[in-house]
C-alpha cells in the first residue's frame, strides 16, 4: 500500500467540512458505490450522482468535528459529527489510494 488510508479519510473529512465538493468528488474512483445507511439503505453510483448527493448533505447535513478515527483492514473507520448526530464512514480504497467503496451509517 503506497498511501495512509487513515490520512485519506482525514482528508475526505477536511474536504467534507470545507464544502469542497470537487476535492471530495476527486477522491474516489471511477466505480465508486457510496452506501447511505440512513432509514432505508440508498446506493449511489456515478459521479454526477454523487454530485447532487453531496449537494444535497452538505446543505442538509454539515460535518463537524472529527469524533474517532481507526484502522480497518485495508480501510479505514471514521466517525464524525453532524447537526443529526454521530456518523461512522467505512473506507475501503483501490490501490491507488481513491475510494472505492464507502458505507455511511449513524452510530447507536
Amino acid at each position: 500500500m503506497t498511501f495512509d488510508p487513515m490520512a485519506v479519510a482525514v482528508d475526505w473529512l477536511d474536504a467534507y467540512r470545507a464544502g469542497d465538493i470537487e476535492s471530495i468528488l476527486d477522491m474516489y474512483a471511477d466505480d465508486a458505490v457510496v452506501r447511505c445507511g440512513f432509514g432505508s439503505v440508498k446506493t449511489i453510483t456515478g459521479r454526477e450522482a454523487l454530485r447532487a448527493d453531496w449537494i444535497d448533505r452538505l446543505r442538509k447535513y454539515p460535518a463537524g468535528t472529527l469524533d474517532d478515527l481507526n484502522p480497518y483492514h485495508d480501510g479505514t473507520i471514521l466517525s464524525y459529527v453532524t447537526s443529526s448526530g454521530v456518523v461512522s464512514a467505512l473506507f475501503e480504497f483501490d490501490a491507488a489510494g481513491r475510494i472505492k467503496e464507502l458505507n455511511l451509517a449513524p452510530t447507536h
